[in-house]
Formats: C-alpha cells, structure tokens, sequence
C-alpha cells in the first residue's frame, strides 16, 4: 500500500508539473501578442535612492497602541478561551484544488514566468464574494518555521462589499481613538510600550458605547466598506492543503463587542505569535496587529457581526481575530501598502512600500522596521519608550503601483535586495516583477518580444519561506508559490 501510494503521488506530481509547464508555455505565447504599447515599459525603475534625512525619515514614524488588557479578557471571558492551535487546524474542513483540477481561466491568474512549481486553487463557494489580498506564511512563527507543528500559509480575503481604502469616507474609529475603560482615558496620547487605547469607542458610535458603521458590531449585519478575513491554510495536511478562516475583527465598547475590521488587507506579515496586517485610508490606523494564538470561536450561524441573541456572530464563521493593538502613521506619513518579513537582517525586521500610481508626481517610497527580540503586548516593532517605530532603512523607488514586497540578502551577499511586483503599463495588463538595490534594477522578461508584463493579472502580495526557499502568492482564485531562485535566474 505505501508503495502504490508513494507511485501514484509521484505520478500526481509529474502531472501537476506538466500542467503548470503547458500553462506557462500558453502563457507566454498570450504574452507575445500583446501590443507594444502594453507589453514594453520603456525602462526599468532603475536604482533605488537612499532617504537619509531626518524629514524624510521622519515621515515614516509609526505610534504603537494597544487594546487594554481589560478589553481583550472581557472578551475572551464573554466568548470563551482561546481556541489551541491543533483544534483549528484540526477543524479546518475545506480544501484547495491542485492546479492540475483547476480551470484554464483559474490558471490564467498565474505567473507567466517564473513559472509557479506550486499552484491551488479556491473553491468557488468558498471565495464567492471576496477579492484576494495579502499571504505571509508560518515561516516566523517558530525556529522551525511552524504554527502548532504545521507550515501554514495564511491568505486575506476582502468582502466586495466596499474596497474600504481611499474612499472619502470618515475615519472609522479605531486603536488610538478617544476611550472610556480600563484606565484609557488616563492613557490618553501616551503612546508608550505599556500605553493603552485611547478612548472612544474604537467601533464608531460616538457616546453610545456601542460598534456603528461600517463592519457591524453588536449583532448588525455587514453592510458599507466590507470586511477582510485570513484563511489559515494548512500545507502539511495529508492529501489536499485544507484551510479554516477567521474573521478579523477590533474590540470595541471596553470588550464587550467588536466590529469586522473595514479594510482591505494589501500586506501582512507573521513573526512569532503575531499578524501585522496593512489598513486602508478609511482607517486610522496604518497596522493592526492581531495575536494568532488569540483566536476566539463564534457560535451564531449568520451575516451578523459582532453580539447577537444567543451568542455571538461572524459573518458565516466559525472563528475571530481581535485586534491587539495597533500603529499610527506620522501626520502626512505614508501608509504601508505592501508587507513583508525580512529574517535575513538582525534583528528581524519588517519590509513596506506605499503605493504609488503612475500619474503620482513623486515616487513610491520602501522602508524597514526593526522588530523586538522580546515580546510586547504594543506590538511586535521596535519601539523607543514613548511608543515611536522608526525607520531603520529607506529608499525611493521608480516603481509604480507596487502590490508586493520581498527584501532578501543572500548567504555571503554584502547588500540585500528588493523584490517588488507592480503595475507596468494598462491597468488591465499582468503586473511586473523585478529586483531593485542602490545600483540599479532588474526585470522579468518572457515572451519573444520580452515582455515585461510577465507577473500575475495583478500586482500582488509576496512572502517568502526560508524553510523552503519558496516565494508564495496569489491572484484571482490561485495561491502559489516558487523558488526565489528561479525568480533570480528568470531577471534581466
């Protein structure tokens, strides 16, 4: 029986790999036929220019605040313990398709080159309504790159409900707002390590010590902005990779409630038992930051979010992610756009990029901050006493529309570099991708007339695995992933 098993898992494998070989190769001949108008950007985004003043730095300043802890055990108290590890994966029912299973317009999302050597994809049923955002992976979860013993890649999701970012709309309330419990008040603009969330309500109704607007909370149904979850997915399952999702939601009315987080989640990155998860300008916060091991079950059926008759409800799922704690930008300071780990630095740290269009007149600034080698319940950055996150690095970059960011520094290498993808040319072209240090650039090409549009439909997260070498995505209804060597050898 192993023995079969073992042949007919090989066979499966020659199986996926030729599928993924032919789309590519029907990929790249689609690529050829693009017009010259859309397929060539006229030249790369060149060499990265280092921000080395004080000003420009300085614009990159975060706030740390965190969620009183009375808040966070009213909640829990309300809503029962922490649900482990082993029970969620365990209960994560639904599974991803191999490509091979996959349609050839589910397919279509993928890379032309470099060609994905892992590929899945979403159960219509299980996306129908959500638009993809960031992934990140348990790669900094532990020394062995695990969450309860599993490589799991973790994959946001936002409900089309609203986009939830630059829409004109008021702020919605959030960690930092002006509070009523647990001491808040005297916190109030402390901002520190130890300094809690400020005030109002963080779900936005003012004086009325209950969850309003968009996103529900107090049992309303989810209506306005829309709202983001993060399927865990497990890698490691037997067979096919098996996901569960959670809701991610911010605590509000002194935790007596929450509210669905109104907000796209464009980058996300995990370190140890944290998320740090990108807000939209619909927001007042520029980062959430949410506690893995902090997950809380729902266990009202239902479109409500938040408290309901009988329990409590969200939006159709079995768990929820209360926020932590989270960062404010600098007035006029740039939002991180894209987010990812970087454990190739010491400390650790996180990589951003804003995102910039085309037409902007300036360009997109990428920047780092250190993370703490201990815990902090403000937040998983590397603060000083009053709470600041400084850049440590920061450039300006060319590139325009950036989806995702990757900064890696070779075994032996004496400078890191930059992966970015980002948009390159018509809004309904594939994306570009390409690696950018403080000498100049390169850019994926394919197709025999060296097309540059080369990256999936859309200019999308990317997190890299140490573990495995592997650079993981997503686009449309696919997650996948390649070597970060393959993407070294396939630039120009």
């Amino acid at each position: 029986m192993k023995h079969r098993g073992r042949h007919r898992r090989r066979r499966q494998g020659r199986a996926l790999r030729a599928v993924l070989a032919g789309t590519a190769l029907s990929l790249t001949a689609a690529a050829t036929l693009i017009s010259a108008s859309q397929a060539q950007v006229a030249d790369g985004p060149g060499a990265l220019r280092a921000l080395d003043s004080p000003a420009a730095r300085g614009e990159l300043r975060l706030t740390g605040h965190r969620v009183p802890a009375a808040w966070l055990d009213r909640l829990s108290s309300a809503m029962g313990r922490p649900a482990a590890v082993d029970a969620v994966l365990g209960s994560a029912g639904e599974e991803l398709r191999d490509a091979a299973e996959c349609g050839a317009g589910e397919r279509a999302a993928l890379p032309v080159a470099p060609a994905a050597t892992r590929a899945y994809c979403w159960d219509e049923a299980d996306v129908r309504g959500w638009r993809p955002g960031a992934v990140t992976t348990s790669a900094g979860a532990g020394e062995d790159g695990r969450w309860g013993g599993r490589r799991v890649i973790a994959s946001a999701w936002t409900s089309e409900a609203g986009d939830g970012a630059d829409d004109g709309r008021a702020p919605l309330p959030g960690p930092g707002a002006d509070g009523d419990d647990a001491g808040a008040g005297a916190q109030r603009g402390a901002g520190g390590p130890g300094g809690e969330v400020g005030g109002e309500e963080i779900g936005g109704g003012v004086g009325t010590g209950r969850a309003g607007g968009g996103g529900g909370g107090t049992g309303a149904a989810a209506t306005g902005p829309g709202l983001s979850r993060v399927a865990f997915v497990d890698t490691d399952a037997p067979g096919r990779p098996r996901h569960v999702s959670a809701l991610l939601v911010v605590p509000v009315d002194g935790g007596r409630d929450y509210r669905g987080l109104s907000s796209p989640v464009s980058g996300m990155a995990w370190y140890r038992d944290k998320l740090l998860v990108t807000a939209g300008a619909g927001d007042r916060a520029a980062l959430y930051v949410y506690d893995v091991d902090r997950l809380l079950r729902a266990d009202v059926g239902g479109d409500a979010v938040g408290r309901v008759p009988g329990g409590w409800s969200a939006h159709g799922y079995r768990y929820v992610l209360p926020a932590v704690a989270a960062y404010h930008s600098a007035a006029d300071g740039p939002r991180p756009a894209a987010l990812s780990l970087d454990r190739t630095t010491t400390p650790d740290s996180v990589v951003a990029a804003e995102r910039v269009s085309a037409d902007a007149a300036r360009p997109a600034r990428l920047w780092r901050y250190a993370l703490r080698e201990d815990p902090a319940p403000a937040g998983p950055l590397a603060a000083d006493r009053a709470g600041h996150v400084d850049a440590v690095e920061a450039y300006e970059t060319r590139a325009t529309g950036i989806g995702g960011v990757l900064a890696h520094r070779a075994a032996g290498a004496g400078r890191g570099a930059w992966y970015l993808s980002h948009a390159a040319g018509a809004p309904e072209s594939r994306a570009a991708l390409g690696r950018q240090d403080g000498e100049g650039a390169e850019v994926v090409e394919c197709g025999a007339d060296r097309s540059r549009h080369c990256w999936s439909a859309d200019a999308r997260s990317l997190a890299y695995r140490e573990d495995t070498g592997e650079v993981w995505s997503q686009s449309g209804r696919m997650l996948f992933a390649l070597p970060l060597s393959s993407l070294d050898a396939s630039l120009h």
